[in-house]
């Protein structure tokens, strides 16, 4: 008995240990708030994950950030920071002396470097750039000459390069060179004698290679890369298919300019959703959980004030059929049915079609194709409800409002009619709209939830108490 009770408390314990994981960032304040001297202290922080310091810094005071500058080399802040937002990164190098933080810059990637510095003020940016290193300011230069929406404005110039007309052994030698200055290393990027790109060596084919191995058969001549010019948009469909660690960005020369990381094109993509997201949801931003009040008001109150608009047209078409709802005042009850089930099927068509219009290769046969079909699923789909709505809003009306079964199943048979025609007729809107904005150029992404929720609600109520009105009222003659 004792020995079974050991080995359940043995387990629970190694259960325990593996349910709690240790406390990675009170260790790393509490080091930074010993007495310990800075050589102890920085021997300890490097037994910890620069992302765990980084998640620190903002609750350490700024005496103690300062004290943690100190302590780490330049080469480990750059590494902090490249976890942090570019905000962030411009607060903390405003607290400490203006060569190190050049310093740091100019060790920290290119890209991040230039997000970083479009959030510092313009005198103080400048200053910095003055100090930073020839090549740091070279390749600054160089990025910052894209804009924000072109792929180049997201490359690193840290990266390893060699020519195609080497030997294995001269390519290995290449590489040991150039390994010190760029740790990108696993992935060698191959140009012919004019500098344009020609492939690229896994890293590990080279290792493995015997030296009598022509460089040639190592090559990948198909490997992708993208314009640095090219938008955002246009390359996250092409890059999302290859699960490459780099991707060469070239310019309209087809030089090797740099390369985009996986962690890049994963920021990318997020980026871009996060911004999708926030326009289907009718922001004209994506929000920050930090941001000031007013900031997220500006964001919101635009599209509000245009679907206020719209809504007010939409109340002023209820109104046109108040003639209706006095004589079958029943039928404002099932009113949210008809607006609910139109609007969540058009905003479904919505991110459907979206998600389609990425895939630029769509020729116009395959989009008027993609209509119908979005149509013939929302009138399936209508189909569906609207035979179960008939059966149980026609109970409804008869045991909870006593009516005859005549009148109870007449009323809702007239409310699904209005469904299956405000479905089918939504789910068109939902995916007419996006394309149309596609076609004059318009980010898809604006036709956003709320618009399209709007404009169905305009579809569903004249439905409704259209139909309502020519079935109800002048054909069957019902009232009350």
């Amino acid at each position: 008995m004792l020995e079974n009770e050991s080995e359940v408390t043995q387990e629970e314990t190694e259960g325990d240990a593996g349910a709690h994981r240790p406390d990675y960032q009170k260790k790393i304040i509490d080091i930074i708030r010993s007495n310990a001297s800075p050589k102890v202290m920085g021997e300890q922080l490097t037994d910890y994950h620069e992302n765990d310091i980084a998640e620190v810094l903002p609750k350490l005071s700024p005496t103690e950030r300062r004290k943690l500058y100190h302590i780490l080399d330049t080469a480990t802040i750059s590494d902090v920071f490249e976890y942090m937002e570019g905000e962030e990164v411009s607060k903390y190098l405003g607290e400490m002396d203006l060569r190190k933080a050049a310093v740091i810059l100019s060790e920290m990637e290119s890209d991040v470097a230039v997000t970083v510095l479009r959030e510092i003020e313009k005198d103080r940016r400048a200053l910095l750039i003055e100090l930073m290193d020839e090549d740091a300011r070279k390749d600054l230069r160089l990025v910052a000459s894209f804009d924000e929406d072109e792929i180049g404005s997201k490359m690193t110039t840290n990266f390893i390069m060699i020519r195609e007309n080497l030997t294995v052994k001269q390519a290995m030698n290449s590489l040991i060179e150039q390994a010190s200055e760029n740790d990108n290393i696993s992935t060698l990027f191959v140009v012919d004698e004019y500098g344009s790109f020609y492939g690229a060596i896994d890293l590990k084919e080279l290792i493995i290679a015997r030296q009598t191995t022509e460089l040639e058969d190592l090559i990948m001549t198909s490997y992708p890369y993208v314009y640095g010019s090219e938008s955002i948009d246009e390359c996250i469909e092409k890059l999302k298919d290859y699960s490459e660690d780099y991707i060469p960005v070239l310019d309209n020369n087809n030089h090797l300019l740099g390369v985009i990381t996986s962690q890049s094109i994963i920021e990318v993509v997020d980026d871009e959703m996060g911004e999708d997201y926030a326009r289907l949801a009718g922001l004209t931003a994506e929000e920050d959980l930090k941001e000031p009040l007013l900031q997220s008001m500006r964001k919101r109150l635009p599209w509000l004030c245009v679907l206020l608009v719209l809504g007010m047209g939409v109340s002023s078409v209820v109104g046109i059929f108040e003639g209706v709802v006095s004589q079958l005042t029943l039928i404002m009850a099932f009113q949210s049915l008809i607006l609910d089930m139109s609007g969540n099927t058009g905003t479904q068509s919505l991110a459907v079609t979206i998600r389609v219009l990425m895939d630029e290769t769509l020729t116009g046969k395959q989009k008027i194709g993609w209509v119908f079909k979005e149509v013939r699923v929302g009138f399936c789909n209508g189909l569906i409800v609207a035979t179960a709505s008939v059966i149980l809003v026609g109970l409804y009306i008869h045991f909870f409002k006593g009516r005859p079964f005549s009148f109870a199943y007449m009323v809702s048979g007239c409310i699904g009619v209005s469904l299956l025609v405000a479905m089918s007729i939504s789910s068109a809107i939902g995916t007419l709209i996006p394309l149309f904005f596609k076609k004059i150029n318009v980010d898809p992404a604006v036709a956003s939830g709320p618009l399209i929720t709007t404009v169905n609600d305009l579809v569903a109520v004249l439905t409704y108490y259209g139909l309502s009105w020519v079935l109800l009222i002048n054909t069957f003659h019902l009232a009350g």
